[in-house]
């Protein structure tokens, strides 16, 4: 019986991954890459994770804290032989990116970091951006690490209400009793 789908071999699969991280907005995970890529039925896990890490030792694609992002040599790559896939399976990629490349941006633009200060206490850090500059950038020191947490989950809920609370309060400070 032959092969299903498009992807029929490692060279393929390869292709598919440079063509997934070069259109992707930022570093992905693994579990993001193989979502993308079961575009296509002749994609499989244990292939996928052979074909990703021969690209990270081939220098095609590097890896950072568990996410991949695309040299400039899978880059070429990729553009070379982008017209080696399908048009279906690369329409496909190319829709299932939007979700994906408007979360990438999302937590390029919300981070926030708990720092354990080793006395029980923590300090965390949150980092609010646009596409062109930097709007919030506030470190709080909290008693509790899982307090910090717990605040660092809220602001990356719902940023925007942080930064809306403290414009409210610089516009509005209360007045000093008389």
């Amino acid at each position: 019986m032959p092969p299903i789908g498009f992807i029929q071999n490692d060279l393929d699969l390869k292709l598919l991954v440079l063509y997934i991280t070069d259109r992707a907005a930022g570093p992905i995970s693994f579990i993001q890459l193989f979502e993308l890529a079961l575009c296509d039925a002749g994609v499989d896990y244990f292939s996928l994770t052979q074909a990703v890490e021969h690209m990270v030792s081939t220098g095609q694609l590097t890896k950072e804290n568990d996410r991949y992002l695309i040299t400039d040599k899978g880059r070429r790559n990729s553009q070379i032989c982008e017209s080696s896939l399908p048009p279906s399976v690369r329409r496909h990629c190319d829709d299932n990116l939007v979700k994906v490349n408007e979360a990438l941006r999302r937590e390029s633009q919300v981070r926030s970091q708990v720092l354990d200060n080793g006395d029980g206490t923590a300090t965390l850090c949150l980092t609010l951006e646009d596409d062109a500059s930097l709007l919030l950038h506030l470190t709080l020191l909290s008693s509790q690490t899982e307090q910090a947490q717990r605040w660092a989950a809220a602001f990356q809920n719902d940023p925007s209400a942080l930064y809306l609370g403290i414009t409210k309060l610089l516009d509005h400070p209360k007045e000093e009793p008389k």
